[in-house]
């Protein structure tokens, strides 16, 4: 389940209420639209409910999203969601429980009041515990795992102190004692943070037109000079935008990102090379062994087993594509999944592929892929009543599968 967060628009102050991943906040009072940008996480606060106190904030790290792992017979996968305190103090809570789902949050802003305690906890850490919880459940030894379309966030929870007590500022009620004329925080205060959230504008950086997306999208397109747009850094920079050729003017076109890699540890330098690898049943032809190797992965949020279907058949069968086609005015699939993320599922997609996986997978410790450079593509589906159909590739997806990754 995703939390709700409440952020005032930065053009007229109107109260906006948000889902934790969205990026695109829509007014419905001024009708401005703004992208919302953090350099590394989005950063929420839960309301406290003790006035006039001098509040510290207490940090939970959260991760949200698909976990891969690779054993010498297949690969495995499962959708984890876990939140971990993230300073090393007995007593306190590990976990906020249904607190975020059940409260409205907020933003921290730069102008946020009060002591926030630095998050000792490291992404890897929290990540080695999701780890150990699904190992429990893995027989076999695991030569590789990922995890793909997460949400890393920080939580923070407001506490105070009286008469020598920590309370909880949301229940108030005693949560320790602390030592006697003792500051146990002062030495893990983060100092003049000045975080905050930047707002982009959402016009083309080329041509100054409107930027189109939905509330989730990581990349926005321009229908007027045909580009494609991602935020890093603070500011909009160019994403290396295709469309696949045949498509229909009904269709729905969905994104995808076309991987072209270099690859040490083992030989895959062309496409002709990874059909080999991979014991793939097709007749090698003479023009592959000059095509470059991609890999593909979906743009968008997905069911892990799904992600990796497609990831599997689209890198597989590529061959068939052709990105010249026209940009489509309409039926725009939004992109929700970036670039960094279907960047770590290139060594799953790899053992997917594989017919024999014990010869393959036992190599992926071994081997390291480095981008010589990205595209989105997006790729022509008809619909039936039931399903998403790719005419070149024959890849299906089912309907309800879209609509549910968008909640992921």
């Amino acid at each position: 389940m995703g939390f709700t967060v409440e952020q005032e628009c930065p053009q007229c102050g109107a109260p906006v209420e948000l889902d934790e991943t969205d990026h695109l906040l829509r007014c419905p009072y001024c009708d401005v639209n703004s992208f919302l940008f953090a350099d590394d996480y989005f950063r929420f606060v839960l309301p406290s409910k003790a006035p006039n106190r001098d509040l510290i904030y207490l940090p939970y790290l959260r991760f949200k999203g698909s976990a891969f792992s690779c054993d010498s017979h297949t690969v495995r996968h499962r959708i984890v969601d876990i939140t971990h305190l993230g300073v090393p103090f007995k007593r306190f809570p590990v976990s906020l429980g249904l607190r975020p789902q059940a409260m409205k949050m907020q933003f921290v802003k730069s102008d946020t009041e009060g002591l926030f305690l630095r998050c000792l906890l490291k992404t890897s850490d929290l990540l080695a515990r999701a780890e150990r919880h699904s190992s429990a459940l893995d027989s076999q030894q695991v030569f590789h795992r990922a995890y793909i379309g997460e949400a890393m966030n920080l939580i923070y929870l407001p506490l105070y102190v009286e008469k020598e007590t920590l309370f909880d500022g949301i229940t108030n009620r005693p949560i320790a004692k602390l030592p006697k004329d003792s500051d146990i925080f002062s030495s893990i205060i983060d100092r003049n943070p000045r975080w905050g959230l930047t707002f982009l504008a959402t016009l083309c950086p080329r041509c100054g037109w409107n930027l189109e997306g939905e509330k989730d999208s990581v990349v926005l397109t321009c229908s007027n000079c045909e580009t494609a747009w991602e935020a890093k850094r603070g500011r909009f920079v160019n994403v290396n935008l295709h469309i696949a050729a045949g498509g229909q003017p009904d269709n729905d076109y969905l994104p995808f990102w076309k991987m072209s890699i270099q690859v040490k540890g083992i030989k895959i330098s062309s496409y002709a090379d990874f059909m080999r690898i991979t014991n793939q049943p097709k007749v090698i032809r003479k023009e592959w062994e000059n095509q470059d190797m991609s890999f593909w992965s979906p743009a968008f949020k997905i069911r892990p087993k799904l992600l990796l279907y497609l990831s599997r058949r689209l890198t597989v069968g590529q061959a068939e594509l052709d990105v010249r086609g026209k940009f489509p005015k309409k039926n725009l699939y939004p992109a929700t999944l970036p670039l960094s993320e279907a960047i770590q599922g290139i060594k799953v997609t790899l053992a997917g592929c594989a017919i024999s996986k014990k010869k393959v997978i036992p190599l992926l410790p071994d081997i390291s892929f480095s981008i010589k450079n990205a595209a989105l593509v997006y790729l022509p589906f008809g619909e039936t009543v039931h399903e998403m159909v790719q005419p070149n590739t024959h890849v299906s997806i089912n309907k309800k599968s879209l609509e549910f990754g968008r909640y992921l």
